[in-house]
Parts: structure tokens; sequence; C-alpha cells
């Protein structure tokens, strides 16, 4: 895979002075670009991300006028291996009380965590590479993940969803986000979307919230592009938009004209 050394001053970047700013400006833009896709091809393919960082943003888009859900084809980014849709830390679980049903998506694709992985794998992964996705939803993890892809990551798989073993930090954060009691209750592998695979949206919109994203902001924004900070790979994609709030932008030296609402 090709890199180019990073540039932040190049980089589309938006900060707002909290989350639920971020989250509205980030919930219009995406609406945006949903009801001109709509418009224009008649359908939209979407990848969504989950976790607490996505709260607002969802909630946002969900509330957005004149998108024709209908038309709209959602895939899973990532979920854990072996546990149910009941869970409340399943990821599609998730998607199915904070954006399918607020939004009636007739058409959308999870993963399902208790079903035979491989053939998980194939069947989600078929039905994603059956045409091109218009835009993901994506975040930063604490130890710079992008969806379960943990340092070091694989950037050089073309599979559309790999199985990844989840390292101690990213465990830990979901025991922190209050999705987990304890870090014996997470599971230890999940199924992920492919760094290459993200890759391939047409436009990438990073949603990243809160003081506990700074570092991993800082390293994936401002840092080389390396397998040791997952989302840093984000920097090689022709059209991503960064949205973050004055806290998880706290630690930036260069943040290149960022807008501010309000």
């Amino acid at each position: 895979m090709r890199l180019r050394n990073p540039d932040c001053s190049a980089m589309n970047l938006k900060i707002y002075r909290d989350d639920c700013e971020l989250g509205a400006a980030a919930g219009e833009t995406a609406a945006i670009v949903l009801r001109e896709k709509i418009m224009q091809q008649g359908h939209v393919r979407i990848i969504a991300a989950t976790g607490a960082s996505q709260f607002t943003f969802l909630k946002a888009l969900c509330m957005a006028p004149g998108i024709d859900w209908a038309r709209v084809e959602m895939f899973h980014l990532d979920e854990y291996v072996g546990l149910p849709l009941q869970h409340p830390a399943s990821f599609g679980r998730y998607l199915l009380e904070r954006l399918i049903r607020p939004t009636g998506i007739t058409q959308f694709h999870l993963l399902d965590g208790v079903g035979e992985v491989q053939e998980v794998r194939r069947r989600v992964g078929a039905e994603l590479n059956a045409a091109p996705i218009d835009i993901a939803f994506v975040g930063i993890g604490e130890n710079g993940h992008l969806a379960f892809n943990d340092p070091p990551a694989d950037f050089e798989t073309e599979e559309p969803y790999i199985v990844v073993e989840l390292d101690e930090a990213c465990r830990r954060q979901q025991v922190g986000e209050g999705w987990f009691r304890d870090l014996s209750e997470v599971p230890q592998q999940a199924i992920s979307m492919s760094i290459r695979q993200i890759l391939k949206a047409q436009k990438i919109l990073c949603i990243v919230p809160d003081q506990r994203k700074a570092q991993a902001v800082k390293l994936c924004l401002e840092g080389k592009v390396s397998p040791t900070a997952p989302a840093s790979i984000l920097q090689t994609h022709r059209d991503v938009i960064y949205f973050l709030d004055s806290d998880s932008a706290s630690l930036l030296t260069k943040p290149a004209s960022p807008t501010h609402a309000g």
C-alpha cells in the first residue's frame, strides 16, 4: 500500500465546542450526502460505526429531514465474536436501536456474533462488495484503532471482513464506556471490516469527540501513517472529513483552520 507523508494542514478538519455541536454538524453533513446520492443514483450505501462516540451524531442523522431511508442500504462495521444480539454490548443491537428502527431502514446487513464466523464473513463480505460504498461513518479508538483493527493493524489484507484479536487497551475502553462490568466479560475476538475495505468508501466521516480520544487523535492525524496507529491510514484517503470537539482536538499542534460552530 502506497503511503504519503502526513500533512495536517491538508486535512478537512472541523472542530466544535462540544459533542452536541459536533454531532449536529456531522449529522447535517451526512444527511446532505445521503440526500444527494439518493437524488443522483436512486439509492445510497453506507457503513455505520457504533460506540459511545457516535451517540449524538446518529441521533442528529436520524432526525434529519428529507432522507428516503427505504433507499438506504447499511453495512455493519464490526461485532464481537460470541456475543448474542440480545446482549447490551452487541453492536448489532446498538444499530437496531439507534439507527435501523428509528429510521425504518429495511436494507441492512448485520454481523452475527454467534454465527459460524467464516460463513458470516463470507456472506456479509459478498454483499458489501456487490457495489461501491458511498459513505462510511467511523470513529477512532483510544488505542488508535479503526473499526476493531487494533494496533498493529493489517494494512495489506484484501478480505472485506477479518477476525481480529482485541488488545487490552481496546477491551478496557469497552469497560470504561459501560458496555461491560469488567474486563473478564469483554470478548477477546471480533469480526471487523478490514482497513483496505474501509478505504474503499468514496467518502468517510470520522467522528471523534471526548478528551479520552485526544492522544489517539494527535497520533493518527499528526503522526506517521503506521499500523501501530491504525486510524492514521485515513491520511491516505482522498475524501475524509474529521469532526472533532475541543476536547478530542486539545493536543493537536497544527489544526489547519478549524471550523468552530457558534
